[in-house]
């Protein structure tokens, strides 16, 4: 496979997938800190699904495009973190968790949705076991029906994995992800205290935990098999 084709290949299932997973992970932390009595969000216009308030220049151009340009085997990105005032919120440290906890929960949802969507078109056509994955194309011959609904299956199985790892990424218990700000919300206030007091670095450090992980084995040894773990879960539903 050359170089434009694998671009190709990539954009054309999982282009779509990032941009919902992405746009509403956030999304759903302003409604729910819209709910919770911070209008913020709201008021800065990012209470919408369209994708365009929510492109962040790094996060949802650069790390995509570098993805393409390494070719990577998946698509990797981030949204721009809608604004939250926990001072608005009707109990603040309560509803800091909820806020902070509602963006992995959207991407669970997704890729539970996804997974009930792929059942059902295998129930339908079930030949389409026959090609699971794009970059592998099966050489048997398919019907009409298959080859339409083939792409719509990689979709799927994309929007499944890119929606758990989004989801498990985020609960990282580092701040200022949301796992770091749950984690704030619920700790005693003295390591509650501590934990926060990270948050400014707290980037560097997932950027040393992802970077350096074949001399540190952090992520290979706890997360990946923990991202396959989870959505050869949601899979086995699917499939089983």
């Amino acid at each position: 496979m050359d170089y434009l084709e694998h671009i190709f290949l990539m954009l054309s299932y999982q282009l779509l997938p990032l941009l919902f997973a992405m746009v509403l992970h956030e999304f759903a932390h302003g409604w729910v800190a819209n709910y919770l009595g911070d209008p913020t969000a709201r008021l800065a216009g990012r209470l919408t699904l369209n994708p365009k308030p929510h492109i962040d220049p790094v996060g949802t151009v650069l790390f995509p495009a570098m993805c393409l340009i390494l070719q990577s085997p998946i698509f990797f990105g981030y949204a721009k973190p809608v604004p939250v005032n926990f001072f608005n919120l009707h109990h603040p440290k309560r509803d800091m968790v909820l806020v902070a906890a509602a963006g992995p929960a959207m991407n669970l949802l997704l890729a539970i949705i996804s997974g009930i969507l792929l059942r059902i078109i295998l129930t339908i056509e079930p030949s389409v076991t026959g090609t699971m994955s794009p970059l592998q194309p099966s050489e048997t011959s398919h019907s009409m029906t298959t080859m339409f609904l083939l792409p719509l299956v990689f979709m799927l199985l994309f929007s499944i994995k890119i929606n758990v790892l989004l989801m498990l990424f985020n609960l990282l218990p580092i701040p200022p992800l949301d796992g770091g700000r749950i984690a704030v919300g619920i700790l005693p206030y003295k390591q509650a205290r501590m934990l926060s007091g990270l948050e400014s670095y707290g980037m560097m450090i997932v950027i040393i935990l992802v970077a350096f992980d074949g001399q540190l084995q952090i992520m290979s040894t706890f997360f990946w098999p923990l991202v396959d773990l989870a959505t050869l879960t949601i899979l086995s539903g699917t499939l089983g």
